[in-house]
């Protein structure tokens, strides 16, 4: 199978545009091996009460919440529900989030929340932007039983008074037990300082992007397409290439990487994989 040679060089050149949001990923969770469904990151995307995400224990502190967009995003303001808040006893039963940090490609901002049930609203002024933002739990109010573990029901970003996520996308967030763990953002590059990033989305595609430190030395890169998962194989299908890309791939515990993590590596044949997706790629930037 041929796949891939002048049209992907092209491709590779054209400039990333702004899209939807892609995931919503945490580096934990609770139950998440006994019931994987029932507070998994996505449910932050969903606009509704009868979802959250909760931390894996009752110290939230090292946990990072990740969220990311098919493209640079340019985010107002932030709609935050606090704590698990199907209902009021469910409300007080769980801890719940006080003190978060929010950060985008350049800029960072924390927030303190009430302890209080519905969305409040978290401005920037100015906006922050990127296709990549994290959001941590500094603080939290404690529930009676203080080894029950943090939640949150909501993350709404906001663009120009657009919300990007919310309830239309209830459908589209189901659990794929082979996708998640692939779900979110992967980095190659120097530890901390990472300049590629391949990220897969919920709706099953995804997209690779180099950023260099110096754009006048190297030319920005993208490839995007569409992606599935079995539990050791992925098969790529990418957007203006003829053909699909079948890869194995595996994933390790990063024991090379100061922060730990999983690494991701993809093998296929070299003549139709893209130099861009060789290597190691890690959890953690």
């Amino acid at each position: 199978m041929k796949l891939l040679s002048g049209g992907l060089a092209c491709l590779l050149a054209l400039p990333a545009a702004a899209g939807p949001i892609g995931y919503a990923q945490a580096t934990g969770y609770f139950k998440k091996d006994s019931r994987p469904t029932l507070y998994q990151p996505l449910n932050l995307l969903d606009g509704r009460d009868a979802t959250a995400w909760c931390s894996t224990t009752s110290d939230p502190l090292g946990e990072l919440l990740s969220f990311g967009f098919k493209g640079v995003t340019r985010v107002d303001e932030i709609k935050v529900t606090t704590g698990n808040n199907f209902d009021e006893k469910t409300f007080q039963a769980f801890s719940r989030a006080k003190k978060l940090s929010i950060k985008g490609a350049k800029a960072a901002q924390v927030f303190t929340i009430d302890d209080q049930r519905g969305p409040q609203t978290i401005t920037f002024n100015p906006p922050l932007e990127g296709t990549r933002f994290t959001i941590e739990v500094l603080d939290h109010y404690s529930a009676d039983d203080l080894d029950q573990p943090v939640c949150l029901t909501d993350v709404i970003f906001v663009s120009e008074g657009k919300p990007l996520d919310g309830s239309w996308l209830t459908t589209k967030l189901k659990y794929d037990k082979n996708h998640a763990p692939l779900l979110g953002s992967w980095f190659a590059g120097f530890d901390g300082t990472p300049d590629r990033f391949l990220a897969f989305n919920f709706d099953g595609t995804f997209r690779y992007s180099f950023e260099p430190y110096d754009p006048t030395r190297a030319k920005e890169k993208v490839i995007e397409g569409t992606y599935e998962a079995s539990a050791t194989r992925l098969t790529l299908e990418i957007a203006g290439a003829k053909g699909k890309l079948a890869l194995k791939y595996s994933l390790d515990e990063n024991k090379k990487g100061k922060k730990g993590g999983y690494t991701l590596g993809l093998e296929g044949d070299s003549k139709e994989m893209p130099e861009d997706l060789k290597g190691l790629f890690r959890s953690v930037p």
